[in-house]
């Protein structure tokens, strides 16, 4: 059973109720760039629909099958497509492709020029994660923890990779990693595992979190963010579970601290920052993971991952608003209501430095963060 609409939940079985947005005294402020309209958004579907950040252009997809390729710094509409299919994740792509999934599970591969569709392969079951590639394949992973692989110039499925779900888990989209010779998955048993990119042989796995508890909620442990790679370690963490550094050519950890989050960590600054499960922000410092702040007065609001930009940390909330914080000592510094249906894709780091925003109604808009006047 997937588990969806989760605003907390914690190894005593209680649903926190969020705080209230926190009056604070703003010293920065969230300057736009630009902004347009995505089609529907999420359309009222609990989706992840984050936009493919592709250097030179920005490709965004609404459920409802509204496909954009936007130029960065001017906001410009290059071309705009609309797809016969409602659209379940957001984009993947490489230098040739992009890459999503549809409701009716099948993998989609679309032309980065002009949007056409290129080829299309069905999936055993729905794909909430934007697929990834490596340019020679495309990987995408199902809700049910089957990791599947094609080959990018003409679709064909290459190998298949099953792994075990708990009876319970999280409705969350954790991308695979894909590089030249191995392909990184996340799963809802709490487990990284490692698959030979040629052939979906495993490699190694790691345990980032271990089910405990009587009730199916307390067993949760669930990895729900994509690892981020560190040279040749990636950092994950997990509910319920562990932050820890694994080495990527063997699977041993490197270190490892107690840590409860559903969404990837971040690095600035040689720093971790963490949004954890209960809506604290966390700064660690990198050398030897000694907490440096915490913030905890955005409580259970259902944190984005957290974005670096410049001397500040950006999070999103399922009320839709952005919220900027000192990186140095945790204050809430800026905050922006964004989109009045949440958001729940993190904000990312265009090439220029800006940031880039996308709300559940399909709001996109390109920020600076700036201290006030």
């Amino acid at each position: 059973m997937i588990f969806g609409g989760l605003s907390g939940c914690s190894t005593t079985d209680t649903f926190e109720q969020p705080l209230p947005v926190p009056d604070i005294e703003a010293t920065a402020e969230f300057e736009r760039v630009w902004s347009m309209s995505v089609g529907d958004g999420h359309d009222g579907d609990f989706l992840y629909l984050a936009p493919l950040n592709a250097g030179d252009r920005i490709f965004a997809a609404s459920a409802d099958g509204e496909l954009y390729a936007v130029d960065p710094e001017s906001g410009k509409v290059i071309w705009e497509s609309e797809l016969d299919d409602r659209v379940f994740s957001g984009l993947g792509g490489d230098g040739e492709q992009i890459y999503l999934t549809t409701q009716n599970a099948e993998l989609v591969a679309l032309s980065r020029e002009d949007g056409s569709e290129i080829w299309r392969q069905s999936l055993p079951t729905e794909v909430l994660s934007a697929p990834q590639s490596n340019g020679s394949l495309v990987v995408a992973q199902t809700i049910d923890g089957k990791v599947l692989s094609f080959s990018a110039a003409d679709g064909e499925k290459r190998w298949q990779y099953d792994g075990s779900v708990p009876v319970l888990s999280i409705r969350a989209a954790a991308a695979p990693l894909v590089g030249g010779d191995v392909v990184i998955a996340s799963f809802a048993n709490g487990k990284l595992i490692a698959l030979a990119a040629d052939s979906g042989q495993p490699l190694w796995q790691y345990e980032l979190g271990q089910p405990e508890g009587r009730t199916e909620l307390e067993r949760l442990v669930d990895v729900a963010g994509q690892p981020l790679v560190i040279e040749t370690a990636v950092l994950a963490v997990g509910y319920q579970g562990k932050l820890a550094l694994v080495d990527i050519p063997t699977g041993q950890e490197i270190w490892s601290r107690e840590a409860s989050s559903l969404h990837s960590p971040m690095i600035g600054g040689g720093d971790i920052y963490l949004a954890s499960a209960n809506g604290e922000v966390v700064a660690l410092r990198g050398s030897d993971r000694k907490e440096l702040w915490t913030q905890d007065r955005l409580a259970w609001r259902q944190l984005t991952q957290p974005m670096v930009y410049e001397d500040y940390l950006v999070v999103g909330d399922y009320e839709g608003y952005l919220h900027a914080l000192d990186r140095e000592d945790g204050r809430l510094v800026g905050q922006l209501e964004f989109d009045d249906e949440g958001i729940r894709v993190p904000a990312q780091r265009l090439a220029n430095g800006n940031l880039l925003v996308f709300g559940n109604s399909g709001k996109m808009a390109i920020f600076q963060v700036q201290p006030q006047d």
